[in-house]
């Protein structure tokens, strides 16, 4: 059986990270994903995320790509791996060539774990959405419902 796992935030819910799962699970027999809790967000991103995590966490775990969903508490990726003994670890392309993932491509050979980079979505993220909620805010053009 071949186990995929990949992370993320999962905030504001768009056709990027339904395209990230899609992919993912196309690739695997069983694909675990793990949510970033709103902790580890606010100690590494220094933001908060607009959905609060149990209902980012539901919202991911309903997606019919993901098998079994987990709160992602570290940015250790090792430590996952002990976890969950994937296979394949799938990654955003705009983490490619880094010095971070150049390292944990390394420690993942010796156990024989691919990384599979998958194209980042144009023109669709979650900071572009909230930024663009934002600024319809800040303009005073945003339709609140009553």
């Amino acid at each position: 059986m071949i186990i995929g796992y990949t992370t993320g935030v999962f905030d504001l819910f768009h056709v990027g990270h339904v395209r990230i799962l899609k992919n993912a699970h196309a690739m695997c027999d069983k694909l675990i994903v793990g949510v970033t809790t709103d902790e580890l967000m606010t100690s590494y991103k220094k933001k908060k995320a607009v959905i609060p995590f149990d209902e980012r966490l539901e919202i991911v775990s309903t997606c019919r790509y993901v098998d079994m969903s987990v709160p992602q508490e570290t940015m250790d990726k090792l430590e996952a791996w002990e976890r969950y003994k994937f296979n394949i670890m799938f990654v955003g392309d705009d983490w490619y060539k880094t010095e971070k993932w150049e390292t944990i491509e390394t420690q993942f050979i010796e156990r024989n774990v691919r990384i599979i980079y998958f194209p980042y979505t144009k023109g669709t993220s979650s900071t572009l959405i909230n930024q663009t909620l934002n600024m319809l805010r800040v303009e005073g053009k945003a339709v609140i419902p009553d």
